[in-house]
């Protein structure tokens, strides 16, 4: 088969031999995984060119010892934990590379704590999801963790419900034995970075103005990814970016996932429209902030349409 890619020529990880065994090897099952994935069996189309190389450009940069940690940064809706898994199965399938999936979702502190934060700093705060509502010190201490572990060994990998808005009992944490080759993690503000005092001065949005108009909400953010966050974003030693075309498509991407949970569930959406504009708001920001500045970080983007699928791919 002819590979149509994504990659600038030069750049492609892959010789013509290698990219048609690992092509001969995948093919047949690929379909399989899309379906596993709810994905269209269109997508089929793009092991060639986008998927199977992407694998092959990770499995390049592992080290000889330890695993390699890559950081995958997307907004929401973007289509992060879709890539990761078929990300896992390709490296696994075709590069004996034993990979595991940590998002920065199940790193959310539990209710309790957020409430806590929400009664002594912001009550924005109870929200999950911006910097400052994750448990950096676990995040920390599973990454450690997961660089060490050996055969034989097993680690506890934290989960959160979101259904519940709490973190799962740790009885129902995953087991993870080891060891590990490549740990892809993923999430909406993974590698981001503080803005400037200018860049905070002025509302961005109807809920920093009207929820956040001294700015303590948006400054107390900032100053965690100044501070604790900065430490675990530096462990990464790859960072990727899925980029969207623009902020207003998180609106319709994140719409669409509603829809999908109300009917997997067989009821009504989870969050009406004014509910869901009022949700974005609190990630409008930084969301924007990345989309400026993270291009110019990151060690590969891969640009998306409107219709989420990748339309170039650009290695640092």
């Amino acid at each position: 088969m002819k590979r149509r890619s994504l990659w600038p020529a030069a750049d492609f990880p892959l010789s013509d031999s290698e990219h048609a065994e690992l092509l001969k090897l995948l093919q047949p099952t690929f379909a399989g995984q899309l379906a596993l994935n709810h994905l269209p069996v269109e997508l089929n189309s793009e092991l060639s060119g986008l998927y199977l190389p992407l694998a092959a450009w990770l499995n390049r940069h592992r080290p000889h010892c330890g695993p390699l940690l890559v950081g995958l940064n997307g907004s929401q809706g973007s289509g992060k934990s879709t890539l990761c898994n078929l990300l896992k199965w390709i490296l696994e399938a075709a590069f004996d590379c034993r990979t595991c999936i940590i998002s920065i979702d199940d790193l959310y502190l539990p209710k309790a704590a957020r409430q806590k934060l929400a009664g002594e700093i912001h009550p924005l705060l109870a929200t999950r999801g911006v910097p400052g509502t994750h448990d950096i010190p676990l995040g920390l201490d599973l990454l450690w963790h997961l660089k060490q572990v050996s055969a034989e060994e097993t680690i506890e990998i934290p989960r959160f419900n979101k259904a519940s808005d709490d973190r799962f009992p740790t009885r129902d944490w995953d087991l993870l034995r080891g060891p590990i080759d490549l740990i892809l993690f993923e999430g909406w503000c993974v590698g981001a970075t503080s803005q400037s005092e200018a860049e905070l001065a002025q509302p961005i949005n109807r809920l920093e103005e009207k929820e956040d108009a001294d700015g303590r909400w948006r400054h107390y953010v900032n100053e965690q990814l100044i501070g604790s966050y900065r430490q675990l974003f530096d462990q990464l030693d790859l960072l990727v970016m899925l980029k969207i075309p623009d902020w207003e498509m998180v609106y319709h991407w994140r719409k669409r996932q509603e829809e999908q949970l109300a009917a997997h569930r067989g009821g009504s959406a989870v969050m009406g429209e004014i509910a869901l504009r009022r949700f974005i708001q609190h990630y409008e920001r930084l969301t924007r902030h990345q989309l400026a500045v993270l291009p110019e970080k990151a060690d590969l983007v891969m640009e998306l349409n409107r219709e989420q699928r990748v339309t170039g791919i650009f290695p640092s």
